[in-house]
């Protein structure tokens, strides 16, 4: 009788009623992305606009999002998006802070090596990508080469690859929502009105 009860218990499965925070995370990602490099090409001030879209939506709804992944058993989603939302509120604290003269600004080089570990942690999630679907793929893809472009703009202090990356920046910022917002259309209507490709496992 107990071992009955015992393998009952073992048999249940819960079924996962959430909502997909994914097109949360993406949407926030790539908003802020587009955002912030339209600056890099040199269109706007890097003023409060900027900083509190990434403080917000970029920081804060990113990291929704990847705790609403945690409660999916998410690991990827849990890291990418945890780490990006982290991501914009060290960028933003490295603007903000300088102003308030509470410590110096960060030197070109610094940055250069801040964005290169950035690009590097980008790059091997892109490989996971492989595994999931080819708009994913397009979004970590170009973001790589969005920090490698940005920290060679450093490095070197030619303006012209920050600009490059804010062309760069700019398409994977518009990729992202895309990816985020065909994933709540084709859950309403429940079959793939924009595809994304997704990898059969």
């Amino acid at each position: 009788m107990n071992n009955e009860i015992h393998n009952k218990i073992n048999d249940t499965q819960i079924l996962d009623t959430t909502s997909n925070p994914a097109p949360l995370g993406l949407c926030a990602f790539g908003m802020t992305t587009v955002i912030l490099n339209i600056h890099n090409i040199g269109f706007t001030e890097l003023d409060s606009m900027i900083i509190g879209m990434g403080i917000f939506f970029g920081g804060f709804g990113q990291i929704l999002a990847g705790l609403m992944e945690f409660k999916k058993n998410n690991t990827f989603g849990t890291t990418a998006f945890t780490a990006y939302g982290v991501f914009w509120l060290t960028l933003a604290t490295l603007i903000i802070l300088p102003k308030m003269g509470v410590i110096e600004a960060p030197t070109p080089m610094a940055m250069g090596f801040y964005l290169t570990i950035w690009g590097l942690f980008t790059l091997m999630l892109f490989i996971g990508t492989f595994r999931i679907s080819k708009a994913l793929q397009l979004v970590f893809g170009s973001l790589s080469a969005l920090f490698f472009l940005l920290a060679l703009g450093d490095f070197t202090g030619n303006h012209l690859f920050t600009q490059i990356a804010g062309y760069v920046g700019i398409i994977c910022g518009h990729i992202a929502i895309y990816t985020g917002l065909s994933q709540v259309i084709n859950e309403l209507y429940n079959k793939e009105v924009f595809p994304l490709g997704i990898v059969k496992n």
